[in-house]
């Protein structure tokens, strides 16, 4: 029996990574869970790109669902999302608040201008303490708010047309049935 003891161990390890590769392959290695899903938005006060005298807080989005989508003009990725968001903004039937993370206001308003602004409200978190806040591992990201400042729903990375048919409007249109 001691003998065989070295080859049941070789399966078993066999076994768990072939067990693993399968997994991992199987699940959407891009899905991280939010901790924040169901939990209140997390608070603040940000101020505006095109108005950095003036800010907007979490309080002042109630009311109303609401999408805020973190980016930065340095981010490869938002670039690739963007012409998503320039054409699915106005459809989505909810304000888009532009979360500018991370990143220089001025070259941030270059950006925006040479690839347009698909947003409502853009707010600035240069110093990158909101996106802790919000638990965001990268740009870009998306969170929807609910009416009462809740998160909903949670997507790391960029906005495709097959994601905001398959998630996102669906994610929207369930807020208007679970309204009071």
């Amino acid at each position: 029996m001691n003998r065989l003891l070295p080859f049941i161990g070789f399966a078993l390890i066999v076994a768990l990574l072939a067990f693993g590769i399968h997994w991992n392959r199987s699940h959407d290695m891009n899905w991280v869970p939010s901790p924040l899903i169901d939990k209140p938005a997390p608070e603040f006060n940000l101020p505006l790109l095109y108005e950095p005298t003036k800010t907007v807080a979490r309080r002042d989005l109630l009311g109303k669902p609401w999408l805020l989508n973190v980016f930065g003009s340095w981010c490869v990725t938002c670039q690739d999302e963007h012409p998503v968001l320039m054409a699915y903004a106005k459809k989505l039937g909810v304000p888009l608040i532009g979360m500018d993370w991370k990143d220089d206001p001025d070259t941030a308003k270059r950006w925006l201008a040479q690839f347009g602004n698909p947003y409502d409200t853009i707010i600035v978190d240069e110093n990158g303490k909101a996106g802790i806040d919000f638990g965001v591992y990268g740009a870009p990201e998306t969170y929807l708010v609910d009416a009462q400042g809740v998160i909903r729903y949670k997507h790391i990375g960029n906005l495709t047309p097959d994601i905001i048919a398959r998630e996102l409007k669906p994610a929207i249109s369930k807020l208007g049935k679970d309204a009071p």
